[in-house]
């Protein structure tokens, strides 16, 4: 009987058996092909952005009574490009913001901000180099300042 059984129990795993396959499971590509390919391999690339222009420091010093009061401060010129920018700073309390401007070819430029208090400064400066300037800047109060511009 138990040569039956031991013979019943080998038919059926050779039976069940060939109805079996093995899957192999592979974590890591074979290392002739890539990993990942782009499903349009002879796409067209954009072109690199050019690099913002870092802003320019706009150092104002006082140049009369009126502003030594005020003191020195310092300000920004942000996105410097095509001669034309943004300006702010803040002094005496009042943040200032408006626009500089230069015309093309030229290395003179004005700068103009209004103040969050009602209070309004003009700069006129002269830039020396494509990264140094001076100037002088006037305000509404009478206070005036010597502008150092650099990047």
């Amino acid at each position: 009987m138990s040569t039956i059984r031991t013979f019943l129990a080998a038919a059926v795993v050779g039976i069940t058996l060939p109805a079996c396959y093995v899957i192999p499971i592979n974590d890591y590509p074979v290392a002739s092909q890539p990993a990942y390919q782009h499903p349009h391999p002879h796409a067209a690339v954009p072109p690199p952005i050019a690099a913002a222009r870092p802003p320019f420091t706009a150092r104002l010093y006082p140049a009369n009574q009126l502003a030594a009061g005020m003191g020195g401060t310092s300000g920004v010129i942000s996105n410097p490009d095509h001669g034309h920018g943004q300006f702010s700073f803040t002094l005496g309390g009042e943040t200032y913001s408006g626009e500089a401007t230069r015309v093309p070819n030229s290395h003179k430029g004005v700068a103009n901000a209004s103040g969050s208090r009602g209070g309004f400064a003009r700069c006129d400066y002269a830039m020396g180099s494509a990264q140094r300037g001076i100037g002088s800047c006037t305000f509404a109060s009478g206070a005036r300042f010597e502008m150092h511009i650099s990047q």
